[in-house]
């Protein structure tokens, strides 16, 4: 009988092995592709780690300089590549970055440093090894290294502007302390007379003036000025003014006469000091007499405020009688003088107090003296503490745009009224919480 294998059987055998070899094939490319793609996730977490580290070392200063320097290190020593450089700067690494050529046509490669609204702060500029083409890799690395500078970079930039602006304001503060002290500190005891001037700037330091000297003959002198602008410029000005009126008043001079050499002073003082011409206007009180003598030069109008026999009141406004201070060179001005009776009051402004809208409308001199006159207190601070209260009102809550400051005079009644006093005056210097506004009264 014949034996042997059964052909049923021996295609079943070559059928298993034809499926083990297929699945030994597919482990096998299973197996390759796994490690190729464990192999790109190492080079993943080894870029993702070169990068947190490149962003470590350029986010490790807030100094430009030192910021820049770090990525072009970077780039010649861990990237390895020739030279680098920035685009419009002196700073620069390696090797010199070569011009491109037809035959270098991978001379260097630029990357922009854009900041965070997309304009451009610089160009990184890399130049690899032999003029070769740079990997898929170093591109990489130099696009995330780029983007890492630029945000190191603005923020280096944004730090600096952050130092200088807290010294520039360290400094303001310090020139409105120095302007403050500048001020009058105490009002001259008068008796019989109520004396009060507040002024508040518009920024730290502003370009209004007001001072009181008492003279030796016993009279009061004072004055109100306003320096064209407003700022830092506006108060330097305004201190030169300073220092040329009391250098002046204590000469005892005539008033008009002292108002035409301040004007021939502040035009030789030059350009730049004809451009901040001052508007001024000066008093000298007489309180034995009861008698003002005021110059306007170019200034708001003065108010005074008379009453009558029958108990009425009359209201003067002292026009300028010149030019601004510093405009026109041989200028002259003159005086007038006005009695100041028992229950007359005086107002010098700058034009801060007019000059106040409420939408389109002003507040004006009109308002202004409107407001003046029909204060019921008889006593200095009051008045103006009502004139601040009015204007604010009127404003409504609306930015201050103009330096404002006042002087006011009162000769108070013989018999006391509501509002008023004859307590011997005192002196008060207050700074109100706002930092920029200075009340003195007596």
């Amino acid at each position: 009988m014949a034996t042997g294998t059964p052909p049923a059987t021996t295609e079943n055998s070559e059928s298993v092995s034809a499926q083990i070899a297929a699945a030994s094939e597919l482990l096998l490319a299973a197996t390759q592709t796994a490690a190729m793609q464990t192999m790109d996730l190492q080079q993943q977490v080894a870029r993702l780690q070169a990068l947190l580290e490149v962003s470590r070392q350029v986010h490790s200063t807030t100094n430009e300089q030192e910021v820049l320097e770090t990525v072009l290190r970077i780039v010649v020593r861990e990237l390895e590549m020739a030279g680098a450089a920035f685009a419009n700067s002196d700073l620069s690494y390696g090797e010199p970055i070569p011009e491109a050529s037809a035959g270098t046509p991978h001379a260097f490669y630029t990357y922009p440093l854009n900041d965070r609204e997309g304009k451009s702060m610089t160009e990184l500029i890399v130049a690899p090894p032999d003029g070769r083409a740079i990997t898929l890799y170093e591109a990489d690395f130099l696009e995330g290294l780029a983007l890492q500078a630029a945000v190191a970079l603005e923020n280096a930039r944004n730090h600096e502007r952050n130092l200088q602006w807290a010294r520039v304001q360290q400094d303001l503060d310090a020139a409105r302390q120095i302007q403050r002290s500048l001020l009058p500190q105490r009002m001259p005891s008068i008796e019989g007379y109520s004396i009060a001037v507040r002024s508040q700037t518009c920024y730290e330091v502003g370009g209004d003036y007001v001072d009181i000297i008492q003279l030796p003959d016993g009279g009061i002198l004072m004055a109100v000025a306003d320096v064209a602008g407003k700022g830092l410029a506006s108060a330097i000005m305004a201190t030169s003014f300073r220092a040329a009126f009391r250098a002046m008043a204590v000469t005892g001079i005539p008033l008009d006469l002292l108002a035409t050499r301040m004007n021939q002073h502040h035009w030789l003082e030059g350009e730049e000091a004809r451009r901040r011409y001052v508007t001024a206007i000066f008093l000298c009180l007489d309180p034995v007499a009861g008698k003002v003598e005021i110059v306007n030069a170019g200034h708001n109008p003065g108010f005074v405020i008379i009453p009558d026999a029958a108990g009425a009141f009359t209201e003067h406004q002292v026009d300028a009688a010149g030019t601004p201070l510093g405009l026109l060179p041989g200028m002259t001005y003159r005086s007038e003088v006005h009695s100041m009776p028992r229950g007359s009051r005086l107002l010098f402004y700058t034009d801060g107090l007019t000059e106040v809208f409420s939408g389109d409308e002003e507040f004006g001199q009109d308002r202004l003296l409107s407001e003046f006159s029909r204060t019921p207190t008889g006593k200095a601070d009051g008045i103006l503490e009502a004139l601040w209260v009015a204007i604010h009102g009127f404003a409504g809550g609306g930015p201050q745009e103009d330096d404002m400051t006042a002087l006011v005079l009162c000769h108070l009644p013989a018999s006391p009224s509501p509002g008023s006093t004859q307590n011997e005056p005192s002196s008060e210097v207050v700074f109100d919480s706002d930092c920029t506004s200075v009340r003195v009264s007596a």
